[in-house]
């Protein structure tokens, strides 16, 4: 007689059948397989709890005061008061408009979308990025540069809203009270102040196309991004309590500032006034209409009604930058070495040396760390391996690896 063989409980599976083994509990058997899925579905059970649990916490929690948003910049963020003080404003009335928005109310408050102006290296993608560790809305930062009309090569504007629901997984209404970041806005100007009698697939056509997005309407969003998955299903989105902050350097913008304050000059007391105007700050007498004139259409500034501008930095800010944040760069060299075991210190006048170096190469926030990078490069490769507990930087030391590095090719471009 045939051995009779045990089977699964759960799937009646034999053991032995393609490689099933069981398990014997107290009243029956398991195979392998069963178990496997078990693990599955209580997983996928445990993972749905904690995301419902997320969503009540975050109902939950307290509304942070423009105030409190301010201080939790500073922390990170050096100088740039008055840009700090309109960001905080306005993350604060998002909030508040979003909670207004679920009573119903008669009196709808519009979204204010913000646009930062401001030279390279001042700190509007890291305000950005910084703003989006307090939030408890999904965030997302989009690069405009690689934004086309649809059909050309490059990315179709809805992706924009693809990669807001991916930092919301997926929850449509999480999807639709989010904020989103728009870097290097001012690379889709159009070419003249002129409307494009051809068409300007990379400038003129998004801004186009980023209007609908800008003011509020329903948009059909590829889950997946558009052009790779032809065959995805549509997802609506209404864009109409989603905040837009864009920002840009605008180079050049300068000179259709002072163009613009030097056409009202007639008699001798304007003349006098225009001694009164910092040349060495133009950004911060911008208008909306040296937007336009720099290639912005004029519908999309009127659907960006908060205007703000970042200062150049200082020879004080870019020395707290150095030290001071949370994240200061000198900080992140110092833990590095600190995880190999090494002390790290930098002699004083060092950061004055990289702060003077940084402003004679007019590098900004983002050159102290290439500066930095070159001259810890021979530090970091050496101590690994090394017996060395503490590594002390000089300035003499600095120079002479700034030297070796050949920096000062760069005082030429």
């Amino acid at each position: 007689m045939p051995t009779k063989k045990n089977r699964c409980d759960f799937c009646g599976r034999q053991e032995g059948e393609n490689g099933i083994y069981l398990l014997q509990g107290l009243h029956g058997f398991i195979c392998n397989e069963c178990v496997l899925q078990a693990k599955e579905i209580v997983d996928q059970m445990v993972a749905s709890k904690q995301k419902d649990d997320d969503k009540e916490k975050g109902k939950n929690k307290k509304l942070p005061k423009p105030k409190e948003i301010k201080a939790f910049l500073d922390q990170y963020v050096i100088g740039q008061d008055a840009a700090k003080r309109i960001l905080a404003v306005s993350v604060y009335n998002h909030y508040k408009r979003l909670a207004q928005t679920d009573k119903g109310d008669d009196v709808e408050i519009e979204k204010s979308n913000i646009i930062m102006v401001g030279a390279t290296g001042t700190g509007k993608t890291l305000l950005a990025r910084t703003i989006a560790k307090l939030l408890d809305v999904p965030f997302t930062i989009v690069d405009a540069t690689v934004l086309t009309e649809a059909g050309y090569v490059g990315e179709d504007i809805e992706s924009i809203l693809t990669r807001l629901l991916q930092a919301a997984d997926y929850d449509v209404k999480a999807t639709e009270r989010g904020i989103v970041f728009i870097d290097e806005i001012d690379k889709i100007a159009r070419k003249g102040d002129n409307p494009s009698i051809t068409r300007d697939v990379s400038g003129e056509g998004v801004q186009q196309g980023l209007l609908k997005l800008l003011e509020g309407s329903v948009v059909l969003v590829p889950p997946q991004g558009g052009r790779k998955h032809p065959e995805q299903k549509m997802i609506p989105v209404n864009t109409k309590d989603i905040l837009f902050i864009c920002g840009g350097a605008f180079d050049g913008i300068e000179r259709k500032i002072a163009q613009r304050l030097n056409t009202h000059v007639v008699g001798y007391g304007n003349v006098e006034n225009t001694y009164r105007i910092d040349k060495e700050n133009m950004m911060q007498y911008i208008a909306p209409q040296d937007l336009k004139s720099f290639g912005l259409i004029p519908e999309i500034i009127g659907r960006l009604p908060v205007l703000t501008y970042l200062e150049p930095l200082s020879r004080e800010a870019l020395r707290q930058i150095l030290t001071e944040p949370k994240n200061a760069i000198v900080k992140q060299y110092i833990k590095l070495f600190e995880m190999d075991g090494v002390t790290l210190t930098f002699n004083p006048d060092v950061y004055d040396f990289i702060v003077d170096k940084a402003i004679e190469f007019k590098l900004g926030a983002r050159g102290l760390r290439s500066i930095v990078e070159s001259i810890m490069i021979d530090a970091m490769y050496e101590t690994p391996s090394g017996r060395k507990k503490s590594v002390t930087i000089t300035k003499e030391y600095a120079q002479t690896q700034l030297s070796r590095m050949n920096f000062e090719r760069l005082r030429n471009q």
